[in-house]
């Protein structure tokens, strides 16, 4: 049977991550929380905007809304990255070879690791920001599409177009895709090795009834896993068009209480699905097996991370009532 750890935040929990098997915790009122030998805490921003892992490097990149980007090591000591007065750095992104992406306005800035900053400036407002998994290169999502910078190398930017508002982004583990999150309750989906000079296939995943705040690829980028529905929605990405043509699976179906966050297993094709009232479960793909990891607690589930062997999940809510489940429990 699995075994909760519980951990008891004062307010909502915008990240979690472990570092090694260290798990932490990042509210955003700015503290982040780490269980190391006892419950430690860090004030790292003046509220907090966003929280990822860096598996380059094992640590976390945070940005506040003080303006500041931080990279937060497994012992809790914070080193500054950027900091940019009265501005909201709602979007970092962790790429290779230590660089490190972050967005306010219409502007996406990359730090690479010897300090030097390539700016990127669109005609619109940055919503979300992605490395490629190979060669040095961003997605930025805005109004009407995506745009595709090389870092490294002076040119135009790839646009690819699509009407509408486009919230986040996300590239395939393999880099053949980039599907974005839209105000519109949608995903898209663009496949980028068609041959030069052809055009560009799009994939349109619709039909859910609330806006999509959470994806997650499975391990080997067969899946993609997404929150928005009363299941998780996990549309198949194995074949050469991903999921065009294809229905996608509903795992963890529930009559009327929405997934808010999915996060699929390190190694197997497995998720852990969370929903507005504080449940998490986990579901097989193959067969849709279920497993209960928590029952329904005080608030949505906002967050939540494997550690590497896969044995152990971390989670936070929207009301603070945090934890660690243990899978082998």
């Amino acid at each position: 049977m699995p075994t909760v750890a519980p951990l008891d935040l004062e307010g909502h929990v915008a990240g979690v991550a472990f570092l090694g098997d260290v798990p932490f915790f990042a509210e955003s009122s700015g503290l982040i929380h780490r269980l190391d030998h006892g419950h430690k805490t860090v004030e790292a921003h003046e509220g907090l905007l966003s929280c990822i892992r860096d598996d380059a490097t094992e640590t976390l990149l945070t940005g506040g809304e003080d303006g500041k980007v931080l990279r937060i090591r497994a012992d809790g000591t914070a080193s500054e990255i950027a900091n940019v007065p009265r501005k909201w750095i709602s979007q970092v992104a962790a790429g290779p070879q230590g660089a490190v992406a972050y967005a306010y306005g219409k502007t996406a800035h990359v730090r690479l690791a010897d300090g030097t900053v390539k700016d990127f400036t669109e005609e619109r407002t940055v919503e979300g920001i992605a490395f490629a998994p190979k060669g040095l290169r961003i997605a930025v999502a805005r109004y009407n599409g995506v745009s595709l910078h090389w870092v490294g190398i002076a040119g135009q930017p790839v646009d690819l177009e699509w009407k509408g508002a486009h919230t986040g982004v996300t590239f395939s583990p393999d880099g053949r895709f980039v599907v974005t999150s839209m105000q519109e309750n949608a995903l898209h989906g663009w496949k980028l090795d068609t041959k030069p000079g052809a055009e560009t296939r799009h994939m349109r995943m619709t039909g859910y009834p609330a806006k999509i705040k959470s994806v997650s690829w499975s391990a080997k980028g067969k899946w993609l896993a997404s929150s928005g529905a009363p299941a998780a929605i996990v549309w198949p990405f194995q074949a050469k068009d991903g999921p065009m043509g294809k229905a996608p699976l509903e795992l963890g179906t529930r009559a009327n209480i929405m997934v808010t966050q999915v996060c699929c297993h390190p190694a197997e094709e497995i998720a852990a699905i969370g929903y507005a009232d504080g449940m998490i479960m986990v579901v097989r793909f193959t067969d849709s097996k279920e497993v209960l990891l928590r029952r329904p607690g005080k608030g949505a589930i906002t967050a939540m991370a494997w550690n590497k062997t896969g044995r152990q999940l971390a989670f936070g809510s929207e009301a603070g009532d945090s934890g660690v489940v243990d899978i082998a429990g």
